[in-house]
């Protein structure tokens, strides 16, 4: 079951909704997290009472195209800060910190690099690096169902439709059926990745049932302005920045975390021997650091 948690919906100049959900202390210092591709404002730890044990003022939202947010099509990584803005100007909010895991961890470091005098913090957990970033191939070690993805992205929208759709269906019809290897059989993962994975099953479940509830139009649009250029100058960050990531990863290889920590002004590194997936043994000091007023 959902854990408790504030519900927002935010109306846009342009005529779209966000849908935003609030957890944690209200009084806490905020947090704007940036889901992963797949997934939705459903998102939570293990553990959903950290974040008001760290004074955290957790705020998720649907990125356009999933769950209950208007879909954008043709949006870039860029496009992710003005909806940030509106988020943070309809709840109150000044200054934050930001977090994205993968697809979402582009999202946040363009909120640090576009907003330097509102982010406090960035963490980066094994996101992508940009796709035009030159000194390593992009694909090696990366697993099946990612390359086809990411190929087909390059090609455009009716390529990689199919696609998700496909894997939507069979994620979909797997967690519903208990079944912890609930991605596509090409999907390739790390003994970490597929512990994490049993494990968390009914947060997936959760999450996933959210986010592609109207389709795919989410998870398409994040792909394609994956392989596009972002918009952001990653050399323009100026707050502190942790990378975080696995060596063993299939889903985004560790060359994307190496880039990343080479070309971010200060970026720190938190590099483990695990896969793709966030570790538990490590969130305690994860947020403590998010938490971190300075």
């Amino acid at each position: 079951m959902t854990p408790e948690h504030i519900e927002h919906r935010i109306n846009l100049p342009d005529g779209r909704t966000l849908a935003v959900a609030e957890w944690g202390d209200p009084g806490g210092l905020p947090l704007i997290s940036h889901h992963g591709t797949p997934g939705s404002r459903i998102q939570y730890w293990t553990d959903p009472a950290i974040y008001a044990r760290f004074k955290l003022r957790r705020i998720t939202f649907d990125r356009p195209g999933y769950g209950d947010s208007t879909r954008f099509p043709g949006r870039s990584i860029a496009d992710v800060v003005p909806d940030v803005v509106a988020i943070a100007g309809a709840l109150g909010i000044d200054r934050f910190a930001v977090t994205g895991g993968s697809g979402g961890g582009p999202h946040a470091l363009a909120c640090a690099a576009l907003l330097p005098e509102r982010v406090t913090r960035c963490l980066a957990t094994a996101s992508p690096a940009p796709w035009e970033a030159e000194g390593f191939d992009h694909f090696e070690g990366m697993n099946a169902g990612n390359v086809e993805e990411f190929g087909a992205a390059m090609i455009g929208e009716a390529a990689h439709r199919p696609i998700a759709e496909r894997e939507a269906a069979t994620a979909l019809e797997r967690l519903r059926s208990g079944r912890a290897d609930w991605l596509g059989d090409s999907y390739e993962m790390s003994e970490a990745d597929r512990t994490a994975m049993a494990r968390n099953l009914a947060i997936a479940r959760d999450q996933m049932e959210h986010g592609l509830a109207p389709g795919v139009d989410g998870w398409v649009d994040d792909m394609l302005a994956s392989v596009r250029p972002w918009g952001v100058d990653l050399g323009a960050i100026r707050c502190p920045v942790r990378i975080d990531y696995g060596r063993t990863d299939a889903f985004v290889p560790a060359a994307n975390g190496d880039w990343l920590v080479a070309n971010i002004p200060g970026a720190t590194a938190f590099i483990t021997d695990a896969g793709h997936l966030a570790n538990d043994e490590i969130a305690e000091a994860t947020y403590a650091w998010l938490a971190k007023r300075d």
